[in-house]
């Protein structure tokens, strides 16, 4: 069986948690759950399920490119950003890849199961886990591929706008890829100061991935997309997977979701909300914890069982061991709801108690 290396692995632990309802904390996902749209799409539809589904996703990909203003030509869909990910090195078959440490695992993991050598910028603690502009020196000739994911997971935190343009432009110079993963940055209300997703024309040599997996709650359902101006890396893309990848249901549930204006905005402002509580209250308990612009957060402990001390509570956290850069003293919360965030914290409390 292959080892788990992400969090949402609740199949393991219902049992551990015995009659106490497992709350997962472990997984980024709104914590406002399906969009009540994208249910409705579903129930309606059932009848159409047994057809195949589109294999450009043309309904779809149209109503991402008036989401996203950028050209239909621009994007291909897959079966979630892991999907894409594991497209991008096939397509790439980089000799060496860049990616930050710590960070997102599939990328690692995908390049090398395409034959890619690895090297690492590491992101310190004692800067808050930020990029600094020597990332620029991390590109040179020889490197094929390079990943940034923006805001970060785990750390929560952003790389400044110039900055990902100024890297964009680098690699353009030694004919790099750039992937950048902006698949948390909906959950920031400022997000258009961030995303490089206006510049894309600019650059040919980048691309952005995206997902509705967290901001939309559609973890189960995998539906993400890549957007490239360059239309050969959109079609190496496409030959990099497998037809009909994205099924009928995630194509439905993906055009309804993006229609759901009211709930990304009622997201955004519990999600702020929600993180700052959350973090004071850490703090209050005497845990390091780690700026976050994102819908979760890194924080340290001595307690290196923490997680495994939080499920008599029914609470799965994530350890962050298995990060390159952390060890077993990391872990990485999501923010969700008022009651589960209170919970979360007097479960805390019984396991760390002042004095």
């Amino acid at each position: 069986m292959s080892r788990q290396i992400h969090g949402g692995d609740i199949y393991s632990y219902g049992k551990i948690a015995g009659n106490i309802r497992l709350i997962d904390f472990s997984a980024n996902i709104n914590p406002l759950g399906l969009p009540e749209g994208v249910k409705n799409a579903v129930i309606e539809n059932l009848d159409d399920f047994s057809n195949y589904p589109d294999p450009l996703c043309r309904e779809l990909v149209k109503e991402i490119a008036l989401h996203e203003n950028v050209p239909e030509s621009y994007i291909l869909c897959g079966s979630g950003a892991a999907d894409i990910i594991y497209r991008i090195a096939e397509a790439v078959r980089p000799g060496i890849t860049v990616v930050t440490a710590p960070t997102f695992s599939e990328y690692e993991e995908a390049v090398r199961a395409a034959g890619s050598n690895i090297k690492y910028y590491y992101l310190h603690k004692g800067n808050g886990f930020n990029a600094g502009k020597d990332i620029l020196d991390e590109v040179g000739p020889g490197i094929d591929l390079m990943f940034l994911c923006n805001p970060n997971n785990p750390t929560g935190n952003l790389t400044d706008k110039k900055l990902v343009l100024a890297l964009a432009e680098k690699c353009r110079e030694n004919k790099t890829i750039l992937a950048v993963d902006e698949c948390f940055i909906d959950f920031l209300e400022n997000a258009g100061e961030f995303s490089i997703v206006d510049c894309l024309h600019a650059y040919d040599n980048v691309i952005v991935l995206k997902a509705f997996t967290k901001i939309y709650a559609m973890a189960g359902i995998r539906l993400g997309y890549a957007m490239c101006s360059d239309k050969d890396i959109i079609q190496r893309l496409g030959r990099a997977g497998q037809p009909w990848s994205v099924s009928s249901v995630a194509q439905l549930c993906g055009t309804a979701a993006l229609k759901e204006t009211d709930y990304i905005h009622r997201t955004k402002k519990l999600i702020k909300e929600n993180r700052e509580k959350l973090t004071l209250e850490l703090r209050s308990l005497g845990f390091e914890v780690f700026a976050s612009c994102a819908n979760f957060i890194l924080f340290r402990t001595e307690n290196k069982a923490l997680s495994r001390e939080l499920l008599k509570y029914g609470i799965l956290i994530r350890s962050c061991d298995n990060f390159v850069g952390l060890d077993n003293s990391f872990f990485r919360i999501a923010v969700k709801s008022k009651e589960d965030n209170e919970y979360l914290v007097e479960s805390l409390k019984k396991l760390t108690p002042k004095g």
